[in-house]
């Protein structure tokens, strides 16, 4: 037992407990130092803890510090700084999911962060299996930087099994309909975007919104810059002619100006593509089909019939398959712009996916 007199401090090999004013201080070392009022017991398993993992090598002073360097908030922060590169919409997303972390645990410890945390915050919301499962995956990723930047430990996570729901499709005679009643009812750079995703089926509606003037039509190519793509390097898709020519008629804009805006400038919100959409879906009477299922998925899928599973992967969708072009320079576009060409005439490519998928089978097969 440690028999402590007032301002006396009592000094050991490694920190002491100072008794001042009818109060206990631990002090131990230069970075660590904690109240304990008028109990002293508490002190002492304090200060002996200190000891015990100073001869285990576990001890890490962040984890007493005033200033709490290994909370939750901060170690998001420095985190989601990482993220910056990610595409905006994808940034929000874990910027929305971190924030959700740090109003379930507060100013917790990461180190004390564990399974049943993230399970009971997970379970918590009332949101789909696939969202769960996303939001996980971004804890988890988290953790894996934690453990590389700090050497935390990764803890345990909990699973979350999803099926995707299926899109509803259409055919490309639909599809063209729809596009035409856009023409009709929208602002010209509504139904160009719309069209486009019907016909670039490597572009993502995100992506599509983030073009700037400087990226369309750039010897013949629109470029999608790594910043709002999943991809780490540039996405070049090759314009049709019909397209070259719309996109030189154009009046003259600003380099760095968003190509899809307002006629006042400002750049097209988010849905306005979705919006847009379903309101010529609801003109003609068609229900249940979405932007996305419409344009880039019905395209795809019709396109099937006439191009390999390996065509459309690198050369149609280009899912990360796509290599970058020396300074712009088209030496790859042919097998893209051969899809692109056939979605970009509506009137005729329905009648061509029809006789393909209706053609006879070759000598010799079943």
């Amino acid at each position: 037992m440690i028999s402590l007199k007032p301002h006396v401090n009592v000094l050991s090999m490694a920190g002491y407990i100072e008794f001042r004013n009818g109060s206990y201080r631990v002090r131990f070392g230069r970075k660590i130092s904690k109240r304990f009022g008028d109990d002293k017991a508490a002190a002492e398993r304090f200060l002996t803890g200190l000891r015990f993992k100073t001869d285990e090598h576990t001890l890490d002073a962040r984890d007493y510090s005033k200033d709490n360097p290994l909370c939750i908030a901060k170690q998001s922060a420095a985190w989601l700084k990482t993220k910056k590169e990610s595409s905006a919409s994808h940034y929000r997303n874990l910027e929305r999911w971190m924030d959700k972390a740090i109003d379930a645990w507060k100013n917790a410890n990461v180190k004390t962060i564990g399974y049943s945390e993230i399970q009971d915050l997970i379970d918590g919301l009332d949101l789909s299996s696939k969202t769960k499962h996303d939001i996980c995956d971004c804890y988890h990723q988290f953790f894996k930087w934690l453990n590389k930047r700090e050497k935390i430990p990764i803890p345990d996570f909990p699973e979350y099994k999803f099926t995707l729901g299926w899109r509803e499709i259409i055919d490309l005679d639909t599809q063209a309909a729809i596009i035409e009643e856009v023409q009709k009812i929208a602002p010209f750079r509504v139904w160009l975007g719309i069209k486009w995703l019907a016909t670039y089926i490597s572009i993502r509606p995100a992506e599509m919104r983030a073009l700037r003037v400087r990226d369309v039509n750039i010897n013949g190519v629109i470029v999608c810059r790594p910043q709002a793509t999943k991809e780490k390097k540039p996405k070049l898709v090759p314009l049709v002619e019909e397209d070259i020519a719309i996109v030189e008629a154009l009046p003259a804009a600003l380099p760095d100006a968003y190509f899809f805006c307002w006629d006042n400038g400002k750049h097209v919100d988010a849905h306005a593509f979705y919006r847009w959409w379903k309101l010529a879906c609801k003109n003609l009477g068609i229900e249940g089909v979405d932007l996305y299922g419409g344009t880039r998925h019905s395209s795809t899928t019709a396109m099937s019939a006439i191009f390999s599973p390996e065509e459309l992967k690198k050369s149609g969708t280009m899912h990360g398959t796509n290599k970058a072009f020396e300074r712009y320079c088209q030496k790859e576009s042919a097998p893209s712009l051969n899809i692109y060409n056939v979605l970009a005439n509506r009137k005729k490519k329905a009648e061509v996916v029809r006789m393909s998928s209706t053609r006879p089978a070759k000598s010799g097969q079943s």
